[in-house]
């Protein structure tokens, strides 16, 4: 519900950038606190259930489909048993999304968007600040130096009091909201069969 995320779509279904052929994300943070929920294994800790929805939502979301086949790796910390670091690739057929997400390693968070003519670079793609504007980079690949990227601003906005304005007015009004439920379980489909995937170390159907 995010203006940059929706703008994001909008360059990608106009072709801005060709046909979309790739996506990639990193997500991390650092934190090594024993008593985190994070980090309880029995709470549903670890990188993946805790910030690698974020890049699975952003790929369904733009490939505007559901990936056929999934692959994923996962490093476990040895003291928490938690997944500290999860790498994995998403097959849409028409094209592919990547991600490394971790939960020790240094903070940073980007996704680029690859298309055949274009990319698109979502600077904070995630924890997108509520005082500043957010920085899209719109680039035509016509220099590998920058020579071709258009920047676009989206103003400040709070993207919490959004998702919490649409879900009343969609109660209100009797109404559909933005993000359905179904989305969120097609969702945990896709981060379920990343975890059937690492156990097994090979691709895996959602």
């Amino acid at each position: 519900t995010h203006p940059q995320w929706l703008g994001v779509r909008d360059l990608v279904r106009n072709g801005r950038i060709g046909p979309l052929r790739g996506l990639t994300c990193t997500f991390a943070y650092f934190n090594e606190d024993p008593a985190n929920v994070r980090h309880v294994p029995e709470y549903g800790g670890g990188a993946l259930l805790d910030i690698g929805c974020y890049p699975v939502t952003v790929s369904r979301f733009l490939f505007e489909s559901e990936p056929l086949r999934v692959v994923a790796a996962l490093e476990r910390d040895p003291r928490f048993g938690t997944d500290r670091l999860a790498s994995a690739l998403l097959d849409f057929g028409t094209g592919q999304a990547t991600f490394t997400c971790a939960t020790q390693l240094v903070p940073y968070q980007r996704v680029q968007v690859l298309g055949a003519r274009g990319r698109i670079e979502v600077e904070v793609p995630f924890n997108a600040p509520a005082d500043r504007p957010c920085r899209v980079l719109v680039d035509d690949g016509r220099d590998l130096l920058g020579g071709g990227i258009e920047e676009l601003a989206f103003a400040p906005c709070d993207q919490y009091a959004i998702q919490g304005d649409l879900f009343a007015r969609a109660i209100l009004e009797d109404g559909a909201v933005p993000v359905p439920l179904e989305d969120s379980l097609q969702n945990t489909r896709v981060l379920e069969a990343l975890f059937r995937s690492a156990a097994s170390g090979g691709w895996t159907e959602p």
